[in-house]
């Protein structure tokens, strides 16, 4: 699989996770988010998630994470506990696209 650079920007994963919510559905989605991120802040790997809501009337909200590695994500993503956690999102959302990638770039802007 390669060598592996342990602490260095090329391990992590990012995921982007957009989430079209079904007219009238917007409370119920952000209840549900908040239980959910949650339970993903305690899981190991996880280091941010962020929530991007919709700044016209596309209904389209953006779900952004960041992981230490691909494993540490897709351990989460395929347990059962995930599973059951996600399943109730369904109730809310029209549809669902997610990407991942891994960063092989990282530019921070300067703090004044």
């Amino acid at each position: 699989m390669g060598t592996r650079n342990t602490g260095q920007t090329a391990d992590k994963l990012s995921v982007v996770f957009t989430v079209r919510v079904i007219e009238g559905g917007e409370q119920g989605f952000l209840d549900l988010y908040d239980q959910l991120r949650k339970s993903v802040a305690q899981t190991p790997g996880h280091i941010v998630e962020r929530l991007g809501a919709p700044v016209d009337d596309s209904r389209q909200w953006v779900i952004t994470s960041e992981w230490q590695t691909a494993e540490h994500f897709f351990a989460w993503q395929q347990s059962e506990e995930h599973r059951a956690m996600v399943a109730p999102l369904r109730q809310w959302v029209d549809s669902t696209q997610s990407l991942r990638f891994r960063v092989v770039k990282e530019t921070k802007g300067v703090m004044s």
